[in-house]
């Protein structure tokens, strides 16, 4: 039996075979058209970050933080270059808001870290700089690309290495007010008061001491932020002893704390106070300081600081009172467990500070709460509250927490 092909059956197959040229032609050339584009949109730009320089606001910089801020100052041209390499992958990926919660949104956290640490790293050795990491640490867009992709110096700036020894030579000697006892010392107390005197000048020697070892260091402020500004802290914390070793056996008696705690700088040396390494065990006359140094030159003051100079004081009573953070958003399922456990972090936070105010209760000075718990509490809380934008941010519009508003807290007395 003979089989015969049609010709109708070749001519189908013949335009099937056709039209497939035809369409794998057409995919082709749609390929090629999208190359085109994407080579289009390289040339007339991706949109790259742009970022507020560092370096130039570092001021100065102490020998041995150079390294960890030249590290630093390197990641952070790593995190503009990562973004703009992402920024480049993704193009057409995600909504309108997508760069910025993203990729501008999480650059934003990584830079206010990386300022934070070149502070921190600043501020083992001289007083730690305000490097405004949240003004710093937003970038925007280059619309049409371009840009600097490492603003950042290699190295640390000259400039910001050689500031300090150009600003202060730390010469001279620490000035502080004779501390004078003019109540009846009870018996119980005088090996405490004894102590504490010699503590001071033991405070006033290691002043000294640093002020010379510490010459060529520092900007212009750094005797008073690193030197008489710690100084005045333990001033007041010992004084503060003194009153109450006292007050143990008889009625506390008022000796300025406020007023003698500060000390000053005598830039042409010598004149540095001495206090008596034992304390009169009777009441000691009103006039008895040392007119010279203006020893007891607070003391026409003392009435007041009854009433004034003892507030802020530690005690050990007070308890830190922080706002609510309230998540006013959908919380996606990805992010619950990052967000329960930083909602706990905040918790554990405020514990911490609480029981640090407890166990340092009449250390410090009148800031020490300020400055030691609630300014560092702040800090932590600030970051907490980021990182919990940042994971809703990942799988959501990324919300504002007003993290600035809710990290600080009070005091209740």
């Amino acid at each position: 039996m003979k089989r015969y092909q049609s010709y109708r059956g070749n001519a189908g197959g013949s335009n099937i075979r056709r039209w497939r040229v035809v369409g794998v032609a057409g995919v082709a050339v749609a390929v090629v058209s999208v190359g085109l584009g994407v080579a289009a949109a390289a040339e007339n730009g991706v949109p790259t970050v742009n970022c507020p320089t560092v370096a130039d606001k570092l001021g100065a910089v102490p020998a041995q933080a150079q390294a960890e801020i030249a590290r630093n100052l390197q990641l952070l041209n790593t995190q503009i270059q990562e973004a703009n390499t992402r920024i480049a992958n993704t193009q057409g990926q995600g909504g309108a808001n997508f760069i910025q919660n993203a990729i501008l949104g999480p650059l934003k956290d990584k830079r206010f870290a990386t300022i934070n640490r070149m502070e921190t790293a600043i501020g083992r050795t001289i007083a730690k700089p305000n490097l405004n990491a949240e003004g710093l640490s937003g970038c925007s867009l280059n619309a049409n690309g371009g840009g600097n992709a490492s603003p950042e110096p290699a190295n640390v700036p000259a400039a910001a290495v050689s500031a300090g020894a150009a600003a202060v030579g730390n010469v001279g000697t620490i000035v502080c007010p004779d501390v004078v006892i003019n109540v009846a010392i009870p018996a119980q107390a005088q090996a405490e008061i004894d102590r504490n005197l010699a503590l001071l000048q033991t405070q006033i020697n290691e002043a000294n001491a640093r002020l010379k070892s510490s010459v060529g260091q520092g900007g212009k402020n750094f005797v008073q932020n690193a030197i008489l500004g710690p100084l005045k802290d333990k001033r007041f914390a010992t004084i503060n002893r003194m009153e109450t070793a006292i007050g143990r056996n008889a009625a506390k008696p008022n000796l300025n704390a406020e007023g003698l705690s500060t000390c000053s700088l005598n830039a042409g040396g010598g004149g540095a106070a001495a206090e008596p390494t034992a304390a009169p065990t009777t009441q000691a006359p009103a006039n008895n300081g040392n007119a010279g140094n203006n020893g007891n030159a607070g003391n026409n003051q003392q009435a007041a600081s009854r009433n004034t100079g003892n507030v802020g004081i530690n005690d050990g009573t007070a308890q830190v009172d922080c706002p609510d953070v309230v998540i006013n958003v959908a919380i996606p399922a990805q992010a619950q467990a990052e967000i329960d456990r930083n909602q706990a972090l905040l918790q554990t936070q405020i514990n911490e500070a609480n029981a640090r105010i407890k166990s340092t209760a009449f250390q410090g000075g009148v800031n020490f709460i300020n400055n030691a718990i609630l300014g560092p509490l702040k800090d932590k809380r600030f970051a907490t509250i980021n990182r919990m934008e940042t994971a809703i941010g990942r799988n959501a519009a990324k919300p504002d927490l007003n993290a600035e508003g809710l990290s600080a807290c009070n005091l209740n007395k």
